[in-house]
C-alpha cells in the first residue's frame, strides 16, 4: 500500500529502508479501501477478534471525491464540520506564521504539523471536555478545541513572563492545564504509559473521564509502547492509545519500527479491538474516536487506533527533509491533503465554497499576526522580559526538601 522496503542484510539480520531516497521518483500505490468496506460493531460488546479486518483493513467516511457514507458515517452537523475545518485552518496559518517568526529570530524552535492537522482537532471534538489529552508535539491544535487562546501559545513559544510554564520547557512543549492537556515530553513514548496510569486512576475513582494519547510510529518502537498495550490488556482502563503512522520518524522510515507491517495489528494479540483509520478524513477519525469513547465508558477498556497519514513538512526547524526523502513525496500521498478533503465534502454538500474559504483566511492570517503583537508585549526572545530563574525551584514540591531550599538560598532569590 505505501511502498516496499528495499532492506538489506548486514550480517546475518535485516536492515530495513525506505522505498524511495532522495532523487528517486516518489510513488505510493493507490488505495483499494472504500468506506463500505468495514461495519462498525457494537462498542458495548466489540472484542479484539471482532476487529481483524479493521486493523488490517482503512475505516474510511470520505471517498476520493469527498462524498461521506458507510456504517462509519459519524453524521455531523454542517456547524460541526465547518468548525472543525476552522480550527484546522486556524492550525495550518498559526504553524506558518510561526516558522516565518522562527527563520526571523523571533522564535527558537518549531514543529509544525503540516498535513495532520485533522488528527488533533477531530479526534478532541470527539471526546468530552474533561477528558485527558497526553499529546506528542503534533497535537498542538487540542489546544483550539479546548479554547486556549493563541496569545497563550505564542507566550509560551517565546518564553515571556507570560508564559504558564515559566520557560521550563522547550516552545511548542505546550501543556495546558485548564484543557487537561498535558504537557509535551521530549523523552518521546514516555505520554503512552503515563496515559494508561491516569485511565487507570479514573477508573478506580469511579469517574467517567476517559484518556487519549498519541505516539509515533518511531517512537512506536520504545519500550513505553509495549509497557502501556501490557497494562491496557490487563487492567482495561479507559483508555485510547492512537499511533500517528506518518510515514518518518526523524529521519528514519516506518519500516525501522514496523518492519514493514502495520501498526494497528500488534493490539490484536493483547485482546484490544484495533483500528486502522484515514488519518486525513475528518469524519473517519472522528467516528472511531467517538466509539471508542463509548466504549470506555461503557466500562469495556482501550481501543488502540493506528491513524494513517504523511508527515508533510520537515520533522522540526532543525530538519531538512530532503535529505532522506523525495521532496515532492508528500504530493504522491494517497490520502491527500485533510484540509482539502473536508472543505471539497462541504463544497459538495453546499455548505461551503471557495470564496468563504479565501475568506476565512486572510481573517485567521490577521488573528494569528494580532495575536503575536498581542504576545511580545509581554516580552520577546532577544529582549525579554523572561521567567526570573528562581522559577526553577518553584511548583516541582508541595513542601521543598531542604537540599532544594538551601540551593534556592544561594541563589538569592
Amino acid at each position: 500500500m505505501t511502498g516496499e522496503a528495499q532492506d538489506g542484510r548486514l550480517d546475518g539480520f535485516t536492515v530495513p529502508d525506505a522505498p524511495r531516497r532522495p532523487g528517486e521518483q516518489a510513488h505510493f500505490e493507490p488505495w483499494t479501501f472504500t468506506p463500505q468496506d468495514l461495519n462498525r460493531p457494537d462498542p458495548k460488546t466489540c472484542t479484539s477478534a471482532d476487529t481483524s479486518e479493521h486493523a488490517s483493513g482503512l475505516v474510511r467516511v470520505l471517498d476520493d471525491d469527498g462524498i461521506a457514507s458507510g456504517a462509519w458515517h459519524p453524521n455531523l452537523s454542517p456547524d460541526e464540520l465547518r468548525q472543525g475545518l476552522e480550527m484546522m485552518c486556524r492550525l495550518r496559518i498559526f504553524d506558518d506564521r510561526m516558522m516565518k517568526m522562527q527563520r526571523t529570530g523571533k522564535l527558537s524552535f518549531y514543529m509544525r504539523s503540516l498535513g495532520e492537522e485533522a488528527i488533533a482537532i477531530s479526534q478532541t471534538m470527539a471526546l468530552q471536555e474533561h477528558d485527558w489529552l497526553f499529546p506528542t508535539y503534533r497535537q498542538p491544535g487540542c489546544q483550539f478545541v479546548r479554547g486556549r487562546s493563541m496569545v497563550s501559545m505564542i507566550n509560551h513559544c517565546i518564553g515571556n513572563v507570560e508564559d504558564n510554564v515559566k520557560g521550563r520547557q522547550m516552545p511548542v512543549h505546550y501543556t495546558y492545564r485548564e484543557g487537561h492537556y498535558i504537557s509535551v515530553s521530549s523523552p518521546v513514548g514516555t505520554q503512552f504509559s503515563q496515559a494508561v496510569g491516569v485511565a487507570m486512576a479514573s477508573a478506580y475513582k469511579g469517574e467517567d473521564q476517559a484518556t487519549i494519547t498519541w505516539i509515533g510510529d518511531g517512537a512506536s518502537a520504545e519500550g513505553d509502547y509495549h509497557y502501556a498495550v501490557n497494562f491496557a490488556s490487563i487492567f482495561k482502563p479507559p483508555v485510547i492509545l492512537c499511533v500517528v503512522n506518518n510515514q518518518w520518524a526523524i529521519s528514519t522510515h516506518r519500516h525501522f519500527a514496523s518492519g514493514g507491517n502495520n501498526f494497528a495489528t500488534r493490539a490484536l494479540p493483547y485482546g484490544i479491538p484495533s483500528f486502522r483509520v484515514d488519518g486525513n478524513d475528518f469524519l473517519a477519525l472522528y467516528s472511531v474516536t467517538k466509539w471508542a469513547r463509548e466504549r470506555a465508558s461503557a466500562g469495556m477498556g482501550a481501543t488502540h487506533i493506528e491513524i494513517l497519514t504523511y508527515r508533510a513538512g520537515a520533522h522540526s526547524s532543525s530538519d531538512d527533509a530532503s535529505l532522506y526523502r523525495p521532496a515532492d513525496e508528500h504530493e504522491h500521498w494517497p490520502g491527500g491533503d485533510p484540509i482539502d478533503r473536508l472543505k471539497n465534502h462541504l463544497i459538495t454538500t453546499g455548505e461551503w465554497s471557495e470564496e468563504k474559504q479565501i475568506a476565512l483566511e486572510q481573517q485567521l492570517d490577521e488573528e494569528v499576526v494580532a495575536a503575536y503583537k498581542e504576545a511580545v508585549t509581554h516580552g520577546d526572545l532577544a529582549n525579554g522580559p523572561w521567567p526570573p530563574a528562581s522559577t526553577i525551584f518553584t511548583e516541582v514540591y508541595e513542601e521543598v526538601p531542604w537540599h532544594i531550599q538551601e540551593q534556592r538560598e544561594e541563589l538569592g532569590k
